[in-house]
């Protein structure tokens, strides 16, 4: 009989914090995704400026994005747990329910004004992640700097589309 050892329940206890968040994470990555099930019709639809990704591209960078920043908060949660960490966790929660909520606004509800205030709001809350991680792990930090570059994108790609498409948006 093998005597389970303090390294095997630690291993354990990390592989499942590791698939905790990437449940997490993808789990509003799926919330977001739900409303924009009938995206790529829409998108095609707008009057975009010249230099808009084509609809393919969104769904593979996006899923990049989400695999970095739950990385991002395993390595958080996984030197600091939530005791010490709380604060920082909390606000890439926050950020998530931010993330998500925002491909409601444009593509469901087609709100392109409140659409680019909100991303606004996330990117700030990104920053704000960025500098609680960079205290606590600096890898985390820096795994979430493509994160906050493409949504600097998006948040550009939203006000130009909203200001080209009044009347729909």
């Amino acid at each position: 009989m093998k005597i389970e050892s303090h390294n095997d329940r630690s291993c354990l206890k990390q592989i499942i914090g590791l698939a905790g968040w990437l449940v997490v994470t993808f789990a509003a990555a799926a919330l977001g995704a739900l409303a924009s099930s009938h995206a790529e019709t829409f998108y095609l639809n707008l009057e975009l400026p010249v230099w808009a990704p084509p609809p393919w591209l969104f769904g593979p960078v996006w899923s990049f994005l989400y695999l970095m920043i739950a990385i991002a908060a395993w390595l958080v949660w996984r030197m600091h747990g939530f005791r010490h960490a709380g604060f920082a966790l909390g606000l890439f929660l926050v950020q998530l329910v931010a993330n998500a909520l925002w491909t409601w606004l444009f593509f469901s509800w087609r709100l392109g004004a409140i659409a680019f205030i909100e991303i606004l709001i996330l990117w700030a809350l990104i920053a704000a992640l960025i500098v609680a991680f960079w205290r606590l792990n600096k890898v985390a930090a820096l795994l979430l700097v493509p994160y906050i570059a493409w949504v600097s994108f998006a948040a550009a790609l939203t006000y130009s589309t909203w200001t080209l498409n009044p009347g729909i948006l």
